[in-house]
């Protein structure tokens, strides 16, 4: 199996069919979670599956991608109260290792929106195309990530956001770099000034790439996962979620 059917079994033997033995199959014994609120092991979250499909969770996949050994799943979970909302979004990322699932990264969201342009968090573009310019997106966010996000240089914003088209998927900001400028503003004039520290995980394929990072939204400690779509050397699309990263956490392993 590729390791996107080996990540997709898993996910649908967990939160589709809540069966544990065919999870089992897919997952290391010691399985590495990063999720603050889940025990590392396989066991922590197998044990969990009766309750899972007791309280009626669903799982839609909307977007795959893949790069060596670590798959980035953009979900939506329903009924999802015990992961903290009844509507959560969710980069889950995934490392696998001899056909399993080894070590699991992820950042959920409340449902929200939609934004000032009426997009909402998880529709958009879904087909990964461009394959063999993975290499040189991946690059441009690279920089991108390095200019503006981490504020090396921020006025070179316009090298990397198309000018022409960008559909913005965060609840709270409208189309464009106009509405992205404003709602930088908008934070900043409320004091909730968003920073970028680090970014630990960058994975594209083809026209999409995603990034991990942490940092600060405010006085709060938080977790950034942001997926761009570029497309003719520019930025055109961008999905994201935060959350808070807690002080205290069910393992040792870190958010990251």
């Amino acid at each position: 199996m590729s390791v996107k059917e080996v990540v997709l079994n898993a996910v649908t033997a967990l939160f589709v069919q809540f069966d544990p033995e065919a999870a089992r199959d897919l997952l290391v014994p010691g399985y590495i979670q990063h999720n603050p609120m889940v025990p590392t092991g396989a066991e922590a979250i197998l044990g969990v599956l009766p309750a899972l499909k007791e309280s009626g969770l669903t799982a839609q996949v909307h977007r795959v991608i893949a790069e060596g050994d670590l798959v980035v799943l953009h979900s939506t979970y329903d009924n999802a109260q015990a992961f903290g909302a009844k509507t959560q979004v969710a980069f889950d990322v995934f490392r696998v290792a001899d056909g399993k699932v080894v070590e699991h990264w992820d950042n959920l969201q409340p449902l929200a929106g939609p934004n000032p342009s009426g997009r909402g968090m998880v529709d958009g573009a879904v087909e990964v195309t461009d394959l063999d310019r993975t290499a040189e997106n991946k690059a441009l966010v690279t920089r991108f990530v390095e200019d503006v996000l981490h504020g090396k240089a921020p006025q070179n914003i316009g090298n990397y956001i198309s000018s022409e088209s960008y559909h913005q998927h965060n609840p709270l900001i409208a189309d464009g770099l106009e509405g992205l400028g404003a709602a930088l503003k908008a934070l900043a004039d409320a004091g909730q000034v968003m920073r970028y520290d680090a970014t630990h995980m960058i994975v594209a394929e083809g026209n999409f790439v995603f990034t991990a990072s942490e940092g600060m939204f405010g006085e709060t400690h938080t977790a950034f996962f942001d997926l761009f779509r570029v497309e003719d050397g520019k930025i055109v699309e961008h999905w994201d979620t935060l959350s808070e990263i807690p002080a205290q956490m069910a393992h040792e392993n870190g958010k990251f």
